[in-house]
């Protein structure tokens, strides 16, 4: 959580990955938690059943689950935090799990995504060409302007958000990922509204259906044997709702800085569009902004990397550390996006790894294919309005690392 961390996280990293498989710390609730940060102990944690994310999995109820409290201690209501965050997909081992995972998973079909691509095109090239509008002695804050609303017109229109609610849609996502600004509405105000208004919005598809998200998992809950409580279905989307944009707009605005600061990797690039595929996948392993998945717990006794656990002992995958671990990785710290690998499948974690794979990864990299090529295809002479050792990162968030601005000159 701390700035020095923030702004390197990768060399504290290090230490910690050369001084053995793991360091007990800290976890933000105040107590232990055994942080890996290995790749080989990293996947391990993410796809081994012995470790669950609910501690109710843990057999004989030895691990009380405080994460309701958690919740309520960082400001949101427990009507909220009770029903739907506590309940949410990535709280749930199997079987509830994989069960909401399939049902929401026919929002993430390839077709689904192909069909979404020529509206991704149309709302980036919007945006790249009103960019100049926003500049201040030709200076313009991509984050800002480009980074945050892509990506959440995109979600937006899954969904089947009305264009009109939008811009409260970002303020709602934004406290809820802890963007603290001087008079922004709180995080329990954010929780409460988002709720209220997919009720409603439910409400209204109900009365007159539409092809987009929330109809389907409607028809859904109507139709299919394995049925959505009302409790799972807006759940479901108030999660689809704030994970489907943050994250990828951090990936658009740190993976800009990358290639900006790593100028070899940029004119690459720019001479071959055809590696933006490749380039996707080696900026989620050099810069994921994803630091940390949610804490999980021992359900035996074992040994991870030749550290002993117990049963119920609370362990902790650092994303950064798997990504660029020098044993999977040969010169893991530097970026290359013609990295090769001798064997086939992604070879990185920044979309997690198991069982919880971010059910959202086709759709980010097909919108960081089309932001990063219609970018650097629009301002060939793009480049950063501020020196490296400026960049000014978001306010410390327990799990991500985020720009808060990217000032740069087209």
């Amino acid at each position: 959580m701390g700035p020095e961390f923030q702004a390197d996280p990768y060399a504290t990293i290090a230490r910690l990955r050369e001084a053995g498989p793991a360091v007990k710390g800290t976890f933000i609730d105040g107590e232990p938690c055994w942080m890996f940060v290995r790749d080989a102990e990293v996947r391990t944690i993410l796809d081994d059943p012995r470790f669950v994310v609910n501690p109710a999995s843990v057999p004989g109820g030895a691990v009380p689950d405080r994460r309701v409290e958690g919740m309520v201690a960082i400001g949101i209501d427990e009507e909220i935090a009770r029903p739907y965050l506590s309940a949410s997909m990535a709280e749930l081992d199997s079987p509830g799990h994989p069960r909401l995972r399939k049902l929401a998973s026919r929002a993430f079909t390839a077709r689904r995504i192909a069909e979404l691509r020529p509206r991704m095109e149309q709302v980036t090239a919007r945006l790249l060409h009103a960019l100049p509008e926003y500049a201040e002695d030709g200076v313009v804050d991509l984050i800002e302007h480009f980074a945050h609303p892509l990506p959440l017109t995109v979600i937006c229109d899954l969904i089947g958000v009305p264009e009109a609610d939008r811009p409260l849609w970002l303020e709602w996502s934004h406290a809820a990922m802890w963007h603290v600004k001087p008079g922004a509405m709180t995080l329990a105000e954010a929780m409460r509204a988002m709720v209220a208004q997919i009720q409603e919005l439910i409400t209204e598809r109900r009365a007159a259906p539409a092809d987009d998200l929330i109809d389907a998992l409607i028809r859904v809950q109507d139709e299919d044997g394995d049925r959505l409580s009302d409790t799972e279905l807006v759940m479901l989307l108030l999660d689809l709702g704030v994970a489907g944009h943050e994250t990828t707009s951090y990936l658009i605005g740190t993976g800009t800085a990358a290639l900006l600061t790593h100028p070899d990797q940029l004119a690459l690039l720019r001479s071959d569009l055809s590696l933006l595929p490749k380039a996707i996948h080696e900026l989620m392993r050099w810069c994921t902004p994803v630091m940390l998945t949610r804490p999980r717990h021992v359900t035996v006794d074992l040994d991870l990397g030749g550290v002993p656990l117990a049963a119920g002992e609370r362990v902790m995958a650092i994303l950064p550390g798997a990504n660029r671990d020098p044993r999977r990785f040969p010169d893991a710290d530097r970026l290359d996006i013609t990295r090769t690998y001798e064997f086939r499948g992604e070879q990185h974690v920044g979309f997690s790894h198991g069982p919880h794979y971010c059910l959202g990864a086709g759709l980010a990299k097909e919108e960081g294919e089309v932001a990063f090529g219609a970018l650097l295809r629009k301002y060939p002479d793009l480049a950063l309005a501020v020196d490296e050792s400026e960049f000014e990162w978001q306010q410390p968030h327990p799990g991500m690392r985020r720009l808060a601005r990217l000032p740069l000159r087209l």
